[in-house]
């Protein structure tokens, strides 16, 4: 199986760090996010990743090159001409997936224990188009899952804007982890071109086909999108 790791982003919450690094470098405990997580991905026996790059994109490339793609085979995915979004940054990578299986993404700012493995059992099981990870801690926006646990909908807490791609009486909702587990059959569905996010093809395509939520609410988890939460990953993740 393969992974593709989300970097391109602005990191904007992590300003100061960002205006010089890209958020990817943010460092916990002396490692990197973006080293923690190809690791992370090792302990499940992922060793082949593409990481798109557009912020600071040649300090990513040459980290990963100075250290040796920190023991795995990584390909970067160059979005320096422009952003493109998850959605955007998936299509322009599925040439990297063409092994027809399904493959991990994930946000690079994330950081978990969640055992990969019981999430890929649930999707090759499960069989539906993209495995969402999700808890029940709080959140400004969720995913909404009907009584089978498929994607039904989008609200934002915020704004109270609620987007529903299936018309159901009862809903639970979610926070998503920005961890995905994705069937190569999305390509040919994907009608979207240039930047675009993969929550809204989620969305669209969850009106006939299968979504899932796979729950780790037991896992450590923490959204290293701020600098405080730098702090709080220090104390989770030695």
């Amino acid at each position: 199986m393969k992974a593709m790791i989300l970097a391109a982003g602005l990191g904007t919450r992590l300003k100061p760090f960002t205006d010089k690094y890209p958020k990817a470098l943010a460092i916990v405990n002396g490692k990197s996010l973006l080293q923690r997580n190809i690791e992370y991905l090792q302990d499940f026996g992922i060793t082949e990743v593409i990481v798109n790059v557009h912020h600071f994109a040649d300090k990513i490339t040459r980290a990963i090159k100075k250290n040796k793609g920190f023991g795995s085979t990584i390909v970067i995915s160059d979005e320096t001409q422009e952003i493109l979004e998850t959605g955007g940054a998936i299509k322009k990578a599925s040439w990297f997936f063409k092994d027809n299986e399904p493959f991990v993404l994930m946000n690079v700012d994330v950081l978990t224990n969640m055992d990969m493995e019981l999430m890929i059992k649930h999707h090759i099981k499960q069989k539906p188009l993209a495995t969402l990870a999700v808890t029940t801690r709080k959140t400004s926006r969720y995913f909404l899952f009907d009584e089978l646990d498929n994607l039904c909908g989008w609200k934002n807490e915020k704004t109270n804007e609620q987007k529903m791609s299936k018309e159901i009486i009862g809903h639970t909702q979610k926070a998503f982890s920005g961890i995905h587990v994705i069937s190569p059959d999305i390509f040919s569905l994907i009608k979207h071109e240039g930047k675009f996010s993969i929550i809204d093809v989620y969305l669209e395509l969850s009106k006939t086909h299968a979504i899932s939520a796979f729950d780790h609410s037991t896992s450590k988890f923490v959204d290293v999108g701020q600098p405080e939460s730098i702090v709080q990953a220090e104390k989770m993740f030695k």
